[in-house]
């Protein structure tokens, strides 16, 4: 921590700063406001003591161009001549103390060790809000251009509140896509309110989306105020709502065309200002068809449509996705750095994540990342205990190895005569060529592959691969 003394008697100025040094405080010390001033904006210090008294400035100007320039800078003054009013003066415009001459170090010392105590909660208070927003804000991840196109429309019918229809299988992010168009809107700062229609058995959903009067059933001991009035200015996301009983869809419509309801048992009419949102696993208009769902009800819910591509339709997305995860689960394990977990991704490993189909899409491939974080205390991911079904590989695409790291090409893989055959040959052909391009340096090879230089040494081993 960086002090800086702004003291003009010279024995005052030296006997402080060789105390506070012995503590292992960083200090630098001036003897008149000019020149403290110009080392306080060259050092930026946590922590300026200051004379109240200096032969070409007083305290108080010093104080307030530290609080201009930067004010988590804490300020102690001193001085001999200290009155109530300029004590009141100096604490009002910022000071973090005031002492009087003469004092003890041990109480200057005291007063330190509490800023810095400050600080440290400080720090961790700001990393921790840092942590909470990176794992509440859900971003939609991704390259392929259908997820480009879903980000620009969400833009686009964000500011309005139309009621919107989101279409996805399970595991696609349909919940993230909601909150985007809550985060985009001008309801940013309210409630943004998520029901599962298929979570809440049926003799309970009336209630619960609707609220109740005390008394209005057994066990109905006070009033209750449903999701409707809790989203009150915000947003209403209905997630499954394909799961939603035909006795309830009318009471649901009336809703969204009147924007009114009354509690179960009440007879007050509640106007709620909400945005409402739906997402459907399938397709509504099957629903209808068969009578499980009403046709007025999804002409009212479809007035915009969004569609969620399934992951295998959009493979693009798989990298920044797990590289995403892993940055996302680095946050919830403070003693897990992304960074060095990524390097452990080998290129098989990448050709896993990129054939497979991923019928649990999104959350599947989360799951999976999770797996591997837990996986990786030994130094590396064994590409078998990821438990992803074999797949024959495509005839025209493949890996390939720059400077600029790994891409995914296309180009001829033969015909192996299996799945870990085919597997093991390119990565033979991989370690190979990191090999040459290293001038057959272990180290040098495993820096460029981004793997530890253990797990490239047992691989050359297991492959049979003279170095």
């Amino acid at each position: 921590m960086k002090i800086l003394i702004i003291e003009d008697e010279k024995i005052t100025r030296i006997s402080l700063s060789n105390t506070l040094k012995k503590e292992g405080f960083d200090v630098f010390a001036a003897e008149e406001g000019k020149q403290g001033l110009e080392l306080f904006m060259s050092e930026i210090p946590e922590i300026v003591i200051t004379d109240l008294r200096l032969p070409d400035a007083s305290g108080i100007d010093i104080l307030s161009a530290v609080m201009n320039r930067n004010p988590d800078s804490k300020v102690i003054m001193i001085t001999a001549y200290a009155t109530v009013e300029t004590a009141v003066e100096a604490l009002k415009m910022g000071a973090y103390d005031y002492l009087t001459k003469p004092f003890s170090p041990e109480r200057l010392i005291s007063i330190l060790r509490n800023i810095r105590q400050l600080q440290t909660v400080l720090i961790e208070n700001t990393e921790l809000k840092n942590k909470i927003h990176f794992l509440e804000d859900k971003p939609i991840v991704g390259n392929s251009k259908e997820t480009q196109k879903m980000r620009e429309t969400i833009r686009l019918i964000a500011p309005n509140d139309f009621t919107v229809l989101i279409e996805g299988e399970s595991g696609t992010g349909k919940e993230i896509v909601a909150r985007a168009l809550h985060n985009y809107s001008p309801r940013k700062n309210e409630s943004f309110i998520t029901v599962s229609c298929s979570g809440i058995p049926e003799s309970l959903l009336e209630s619960e989306l609707f609220g109740h009067e005390k008394g209005s059933f057994t066990g109905a001991v006070k009033r209750h105020r449903g999701y409707f009035e809790r989203a009150n200015k915000g947003t209403i996301f209905l997630d499954d709502i394909d799961d939603f009983p035909l006795y309830m869809q009318v009471k649901l419509l009336r809703v969204i065309q009147e924007r009114e309801f009354s509690r179960v048992g009440g007879s007050e009419v509640i106007t709620p200002d909400l945005r409402i949102i739906c997402a459907t696993k399938i397709d509504l208009k099957m629903r209808v068809e068969e009578k499980k769902f009403r046709e007025d009800l999804f002409y009212r819910l479809n007035i915009i449509p969004l569609k969620i591509r399934p992951l295998r339709e959009r493979k693009d997305d798989i990298v920044p996705l797990v590289e995403y995860f892993f940055k996302k689960h680095s946050v919830r394990g403070s003693d897990f750095q992304s960074g060095e977990k990524l390097k452990l991704m080998t290129p098989p490993i990448w050709q896993k994540l990129l054939e497979y189909e991923w019928p649990g899409n999104v959350r599947e491939l989360e799951n999976i990342v999770e797996r591997m974080i837990a996986l990786s205390y030994g130094g590396g991911i064994d590409e078998s205990l990821l438990d992803l079904p074999s797949v024959s590989p495509p005839a025209d695409g493949g890996f390939q190895l720059s400077g600029s790291g790994l891409t995914y090409t296309k180009g001829s893989f033969g015909e192996p005569e299996s799945f870990d055959d085919f597997m093991m040959s390119k990565e033979t052909e991989i370690i190979k060529w990191a090999l040459e391009k290293s001038d057959k340096s272990i180290t040098q090879a495993a820096k460029l592959l981004k793997i530890p230089r253990t797990t490239l040494s047992s691989k050359i081993e297991r492959l049979s691969i003279s170095v």
